[in-house]
């Protein structure tokens, strides 16, 4: 099951499925419980945490020991590329925070949110290999976005995990955080984010949404507009007249 909790402007998605926080029919209606209400009252930044030892030891496998052709499969695995598909379009910064080991299914929600924080002990990796499959929740193709299609093939192919470390190298982990008070810090982390201006932070999506889609060319053709909206919202103008008034770095920003 997940807990979604609200801190003011910061939504807090909490994983807990003991003792593993495996991937279960029941969890995956869970998660998209916890996106519809996302969906419907927006926060102002998303952390996703988990409880327990680990973040994830990956999926049920009895979820595919049930799928008794490929045609079911298919239907299966389209569901289940709904989550990180719409966690990946939320219009505020998403923020996952894995303080163990993270496997299979939670990486690939990782890899669906717009930064991924890691404790210094954490582990990661896309293990799908074990009972002859490949990842299906998008992440070897967000895995490749950051860190190369090598790098993916290599991860998938032979199912090994990664330090923390080794993945902030590689551009996949955006910070590694010390172990003690990881969780704390990826609050305060997260909580910043929602502080800051919401809609500016949702138009740097789209912009790089953009990017991904049709390289320079395409967000170039649409950042002018994207970024001249911002003019309609009560954070531009009051930030403009404060930074004015008062000097740089005195701006509060409401979301609006």
């Amino acid at each position: 099951m997940t807990h979604l909790d609200r801190e003011g402007g910061l939504a807090v998605l909490t994983i807990d499925e003991p003792p593993l926080n495996l991937y279960t029919a029941s969890l995956q209606s869970s998660l998209l419980d916890a996106l519809s209400s996302l969906e419907t009252t927006p926060a102002r930044a998303l952390l996703i945490r988990a409880e327990g030892r680990v973040v994830s030891g990956g999926v049920d496998v009895a979820l595919f020991g049930a799928q008794g052709s490929a045609a079911e499969a298919r239907v299966f695995f389209d569901s289940l590329m709904t989550v990180p598909d719409r966690l990946a379009a939320l219009p505020f910064p998403t923020v996952f925070a894995a303080h163990g080991l993270c496997l299979t299914w939670a990486f690939e929600v990782a890899l669906a949110c717009d930064l991924l924080l890691a404790a210094s002990s954490a582990k990661f990796g896309l293990v799908e290999k074990v009972v002859g499959l490949t990842p299906a929740m998008g992440g070897t193709q967000r895995l490749a976005a950051r860190a190369g299609v090598a790098r993916a093939k290599e991860f998938v192919y032979t199912g090994e995990t990664h330090s923390a470390s080794a993945l902030e190298r590689w551009n996949v982990v955006n910070r590694v955080l010390p172990d003690e008070d990881f969780d704390s810090a990826a609050r305060s982390f997260a909580a910043g984010l929602a502080a800051g201006p919401t809609r500016a932070h949702a138009a740097t999506k789209r912009v790089l949404a953009h990017f991904e889609h049709g390289g320079v060319p395409e967000a170039n053709a649409h950042v002018t507009a994207i970024a001249a909206d911002l003019f309609d919202t009560e954070d531009l103008r009051g930030a403009v007249k404060s930074f004015l008034t008062d000097g740089p770095g005195k701006a509060t920003f409401t979301g609006r």
